[in-house]
């Protein structure tokens, strides 16, 4: 069976906060984050690429998820593999450790940058720049995680990237219960796989998940005052959800409206009827500008 080399550039990071570990992914290859992203709280994170071995990936994350660190487990990764040379690989563990490996038969420019809990790697691309702008982003970008992945992603590709083109990008984070409903670590776990600019089609897509998934602060949260309930009830009057009167007051009958909207756009996430008097800033930008 012939395999085709995933020619692309990636970060593998760890951030204490979480803590959190995760992969951004960017290549002209289909869904290339489906094979080239593994992460598992608790024990790290790994890109698998070149002439990627899919199984460095789950293996890695068992070795490291048994105690070894990134480079241990680099080490017995490599151990026997006849095409080792033709592989490339960034770990990070559990405490932030990292490690990468080019190898001599990876196409031009190859080659890895680690830093303090991350480690980018990429082959065919325009050269050393795409990793250095990857390092430097991913080093002084805010927020969370997948926040950090995606900006590295998009310098790396803004400065060269894969030198045969764009088609697919990915990223993933996980957090110990950060998954929907609390009972899985898969905070976040975005792809594109076949799109002319998917680095920018995965930045977009990860704001729609920071709407629908992301939380305020609860001293942030706005009052709903009687302006703001004639506006909020003039919306869903429009829409059908509610049959008025839109007179500023905000009743049982509106937050049952507003319910059934919130409901019908996924914003439970960000609006309950356990605080009805208060609306998340978000969920307020949201229906000003869709509505």
């Amino acid at each position: 069976m012939k395999r085709y080399p995933l020619h692309t550039f990636s970060i593998a990071a760890y951030d204490p906060a979480g803590p959190s570990w995760g992969v951004a992914v960017a290549s002209k290859f289909l869904a290339a984050a489906a094979l080239v992203s593994w992460a598992r709280a608790r024990a790290g994170a790994i890109a698998t690429q070149a002439l990627a071995r899919v199984s460095y990936g789950p293996d890695g994350l068992d070795l490291m998820a048994g105690g070894l660190s990134a480079s241990e487990a680099l080490e017995r990764l490599l151990a026997g593999d006849p095409e080792r040379e033709h592989r490339q690989i960034g770990l990070v563990d559990a405490q932030g450790g990292t490690a990468a490996f080019t190898g001599s038969e990876c196409m031009a420019w190859a080659g890895h940058h680690t830093g303090a809990g991350y480690t980018c790697q990429g082959n065919i691309l325009t050269g050393p720049e795409t990793l250095d702008a990857m390092a430097h982003a991913f080093e002084t970008t805010g927020g969370d995680l997948g926040a950090r992945l995606v900006e590295a992603l998009r310098a790396g590709d803004t400065a060269g990237g894969d030198r045969r083109g764009k088609q697919s990008a990915g990223v993933v984070v996980v957090t110990p219960g950060g998954g929907y409903g609390g009972d899985n670590d898969r905070a976040l776990d975005l792809r594109v796989d076949d799109d002319p600019n998917p680095v920018a089609r995965l930045a977009a897509l990860l704001r729609l998940h920071q709407l629908y998934f992301g939380h305020t602060d609860p001293d942030q949260r706005l009052p709903i005052d009687p302006a703001l309930a004639k506006e909020l009830q003039t919306v869903l009057i429009r829409l059908g959800y509610h049959t008025g009167p839109a007179d500023g007051t905000w009743d049982a009958a509106s937050i049952q409206a507003f319910w059934r909207f919130v409901g019908t756009e996924n914003l439970e996430e960000r609006w309950t009827p356990d605080d009805p008097h208060h609306l998340d800033p978000v969920v307020l930008q949201f229906v000003r500008e869709r509505f």
